[in-house]
């Protein structure tokens, strides 16, 4: 288990992501340090088509975290680079 990704998982079981479909050398996650606070930014290498993308961000957030891929789904932002996952636990 990613100990940094899990601690930016809220309480309500939310954690904050920034994507980039399409990226090129493999899927990973990182912790940025911003401004505003710790943030996970999620790099897959589908495509942002037909969900193929969000698809792959849920796939690798559950297995950084050590839950099962049908316990993170995509809360908000289907269409947009800034999402907002739901961890059930």
């Amino acid at each position: 288990m990613d100990t940094a990704l899990a601690a930016l998982v809220s309480p309500d079981g939310t954690l904050a992501v920034r994507v980039t479909p399409k990226a090129r050398g493999g899927e990973r996650i990182a912790v940025e340090d911003t401004p505003e606070g710790p943030r996970a930014r999620v790099w897959v290498s589908a495509p942002p088509e037909d969900g193929k993308a969000n698809a792959a961000v849920c796939r690798l957030v559950a297995k950084a975290l050590g839950v099962p891929k049908s316990a993170v789904s995509v809360a908000r932002g289907d269409t947009s680079r800034e999402k907002l996952l739901h961890v059930a636990r």
